[in-house]
């Protein structure tokens, strides 16, 4: 007995990865020609050169092909589904202007689906679109010197503007990312994150089951959480600015259960938490290695829900924070490792002229036992009370300070500043 072939329903449409795309139907529309109609016509492997104009989609691109638009070709989604689906491996598309898709997070609507395999794609505007680019087992692409946004919505109900699910070996680069809600990277392994801007958004970018991937020379502002890594690792994070991440959650770097991660020369200035670990390095005998930075003019510099031990944190910049670290429950960050960092408050000398401090730099919690243990009282940090509390327990203490952390070599100068 023939088994009946499945019926077509929304689950069925863009958005699902496990079966064939479905051939689009031609648009109700007759202002604009249906670019479908081009890519059918072209043979397999030619080169696609479409006349500026615009062009109704939606289009599924299903053989390979290079589609050249110059940056005068515009495929509007109608408000309806995804624009544009490349289930084909090696295609290239350059130089187009996708928009309009439509608004239903249940089918995934996008801009541009990629399911295909070795794909280049390149200067393309993507803007009104829930999601931007969306790749689903898609492994050995190329997104470069594009151009993303959501549709104008409250934070949550925007889509992302990439996201890579179980996709690995991708190079993500030049991109620019606003007003969208993540980047996100779920079950996808060995994936590069270059030099892109991301600005006004929720995560600039979020690792989850995701493992060897680098992230580097990238900018991130205004964004709620610059990278998090949750239950995932192995991966480096270098060379990036991230700046403003504000809020009641705001965190420059963000590890969740997450072991042998780096995080080395990154620029992390003005966020409520420059970084964050909760549990982590979270496998036994990993690390997480928190070396050469600059964690200046945050709220706190590195926050601890606890020291588990197997953090290594060294040559870094400390300074303007109003808080160098936190750690949850009132604990200690002593398990970790702490050498050769500037810390803009230490009190000691260098009188062999070594550069280097001839006694420890020894951080201590005074007052800052109170807000630490109990996170509401956070809100009152700095206020004149406290600060008046804090004086005098440093005076005279009145309770045993707790010794959060010792640097047994700290540098005495600034290293990001110009020697004179």
């Amino acid at each position: 007995m023939e088994k009946e072939a499945p019926s077509e329903s929304a689950a069925d449409s863009w958005g699902d990865s496990s079966r064939p795309a479905p051939k689009p139907t031609a648009p109700n529309r007759t202002d604009m020609p249906w670019f479908q109609t081009l890519v059918d016509a072209a043979p397999v492997g030619s080169v696609l050169k479409v006349p500026p104009g615009d062009y109704a989609g939606p289009v599924l691109v299903d053989k390979t092909l290079t589609i050249e638009g110059d940056g005068k070709v515009v495929i509007h989604g109608g408000g309806s589904g995804t624009v544009m689906v490349v289930q084909a491996a090696g295609v290239t598309l350059r130089g187009l202007h996708l928009t309009g898709s439509g608004g239903s997070h249940d089918s995934d609507d996008a801009c541009l689906n990629v399911r295909g395999q070795h794909g280049l794609f390149e200067s393309i505007r993507m803007d009104d679109c829930l999601f931007g680019v969306d790749l689903k087992q898609a492994n050995h692409n190329t997104l470069r010197n594009s151009y993303i946004s959501s549709k104008p919505a409250e934070l949550g109900l925007r889509g992302d503007g990439i996201r890579l699910w179980s996709s690995h070996h991708n190079l993500v680069e030049g991109n620019e990312v606003v007003d969208s809600r993540d980047v996100v990277a779920w079950y996808s392994n060995d994936n590069i994150f270059r030099n892109n801007l991301g600005r006004r958004s929720r995560y600039s970018l979020h690792f989850m089951f995701a493992n060897r991937n680098l992230v580097e020379g990238n900018k991130y502002y205004e964004n709620s959480v610059g990278v998090y890594v949750m239950y995932a690792g192995y991966s480096t994070i270098r060379n990036n600015v991230i700046s403003q991440a504000n809020g009641a959650t705001g965190m420059a770097v963000g590890m969740k259960e997450a072991s042998d991660v780096i995080i080395e020369g990154n620029e992390i200035i003005y966020c409520a938490v420059g970084i964050g670990s909760d549990i982590s390095p979270f496998e036994p005998d990993s690390t997480v290695t928190i070396r050469g930075n600059r964690i200046a003019y945050n709220g706190i510099g590195i926050q601890f829900t606890s020291d588990i031990g197997g953090t290594e944190v060294s040559g870094n910049v400390f300074e303007g924070n109003l808080s160098q670290i936190a750690v949850g429950g009132a604990g200690a960050a002593t398990k970790s490792k702490w050498h050769g960092n500037y810390w803009d408050d230490y009190q000691g000398f260098d009188r062999n002229t070594d550069r280097v401090g001839d006694t420890p730099y020894e951080l201590y919690a005074f007052t800052d036992q109170l807000w630490m243990e109990q996170p509401y009282a956070r809100f009152f940090k700095n206020a004149p009370m406290l600060e008046a509390l804090d004086f005098l327990e440093r005076l005279a203490p009145f309770t045993s300070p707790v010794l959060l952390l010792k640097d047994d070599a700290p540098l005495f100068y600034n290293p990001k500043e110009a020697r004179s």
